[in-house]
């Protein structure tokens, strides 16, 4: 995800790579608004079977794009390789205010690997801006149109070559939430209305939304895994926090907008925790700021950057005290948002509003996340123990079995996978 700042730069003053063709990136992305995109790349040996059969690379089409919103952060990078891998045409926004432009060329280096040899060769274009400079992306949205109208009779809209949208643009710490709630509400929410009316305007209307498990609130609580109607565009019992009140907003505001236009398909996607990165070691989990996910502190703690990893509550009704989590490996988490996409065309699935969780099921304790990394890295995490934070739940673990019925979509790899491949991309183990 990203965390926006607002910001307007004249489109006009570095205009994209002719659509029509492929070019090697010009190594030099330092204006505030630029284009590049990926020449072909060679096929990677570090991926399992089973995932590769689920996602074959399909000959992309130059009208066929999927425009990713916060595609150079933590989940959206490993999402936008996910699609570059199964042949899909990417389009990139960002403003690198939570993560480094370095990921870009990792980006290009993994699909050049990927494709090399082949006759297709996929598409990834980049545009350092913010999604809610409306008319900047109205100037971006317009460079992606075919002149033939999406639909017989007035008024006429060109049909657009944007097959689809991920949104991560979205500030995510519950923490910071609680300081700053204006901000939230403003990006989070506010940034999204406009970009879906801008999106509207374009006739662009499918649209998958990254949504978070905090929407359940103290219905975590409860005990037992978590379904997606515990919590619906009627309302949700005890949010305990500014952000998780913004993501239950956009998606109660996401379904009236399916209800009032029967034209869009929108999966709200509800993330437990990700934790992991990409096997080849190239891609993970490297915020700008002060991290809030637990496994980035749990690596800081382990290599010396900081002298302890604080474990915020000992006392909830768990086996050893501390919250417990459902842990999902982020590559398995970005596979669900392929799935999706792969859902919304076929024949018998339903235009409209529809959520799921992305969870794998089972549950681990913040303890047993420690016990993990020192078993795989080898190295010892110092810990203090510290009381609860505000807005804090004990258990929260995921129901995905919606998620596997209708997505065909499941976890595959385990917390000690994500463990090593951490620790991969750390430079402890090697890549080959």
């Amino acid at each position: 995800m990203i965390t926006p700042t607002p910001r307007s730069f004249p489109f006009e003053a570095n205009s994209p790579m002719s659509l029509s063709g492929f070019s090697t990136p010009t190594g030099d992305c330092s204006s505030p608004f630029s284009g590049t995109s990926t020449p072909a790349t060679e096929r990677s040996v570090l991926f399992d079977e089973d995932f590769d059969t689920q996602f074959q690379p399909q000959p992309p089409s130059s009208n066929d794009y999927i425009l990713v919103v916060g595609g150079l952060g933590y989940i959206g990078s490993h999402t936008s390789w996910e699609l570059l891998r199964a042949g899909r045409n990417v389009i990139i926004i960002d403003n690198l205010s939570n993560c480094d432009r370095s990921t870009l060329s990792h980006l290009h280096s993994l699909t050049n690997n990927h494709f090399k040899g082949s006759a297709t060769k996929p598409t990834l274009d980049f545009y350092e801006t913010d999604y809610r400079d409306q008319m900047v992306m109205r100037t971006l949205l317009g460079k992606y149109q075919n002149t033939s109208p999406s639909h017989a009779g007035p008024p006429f809209v060109p049909r657009s070559k944007i097959a689809g949208v991920i949104h991560f643009a979205a500030y995510k710490a519950v923490g910071e939430s609680f300081q700053k709630p204006l901000q939230y509400y403003a990006n989070n929410v506010g940034g999204m209305v406009d970009f879906c009316s801008t999106l509207s305007d374009f006739d662009i209307k499918t649209f998958v939304f990254s949504s978070s498990a905090t929407v359940y609130g103290e219905l975590a609580n409860q005990g037992g895994r978590l379904v997606e109607t515990q919590c619906d565009n009627t309302g949700c019992t005890g949010l305990t926090n500014p952000y998780g009140r913004t993501k239950w907003m956009c998606e109660a505001i996401l379904h009236d907008l399916a209800v009032s236009d029967p034209d869009w398909t929108i999966m709200a996607l509800r993330y437990f925790n990700p934790i992991g990165c990409d096997e080849s070691g190239l891609l993970g989990e490297n915020p700008r700021d002060v991290p809030n996910n637990l496994m980035p502190i749990v690596v800081q703690a382990m290599t010396g950057e900081r002298p302890a990893l604080n474990i915020f509550g000992t006392d909830w009704d768990t086996p050893d005290g501390t919250a417990i989590r459902d842990f999902i490996h982020v590559s398995d988490l970005a596979a669900g948002h392929l799935a999706a996409l792969k859902a919304t065309k076929r024949s018998n699935f339903t235009t409209g509003y529809h959520v799921y969780n992305l969870g794998t099921g089972t549950g681990h304790s913040v303890m047993e996340i420690v016990t993990a990394m020192q078993n795989v890295s080898g190295r010892t995490i110092p810990t203090k123990l510290s009381g609860r934070r505000e807005g804090d739940v004990g258990i929260c673990i995921a129901e995905p079995s919606k998620s596997a019925a209708s997505l065909d979509w499941k976890t595959r790899k385990s917390l000690t996978q994500a463990c090593w491949d951490i620790c991969r991309y750390l430079g402890y183990v090697s890549t080959k």
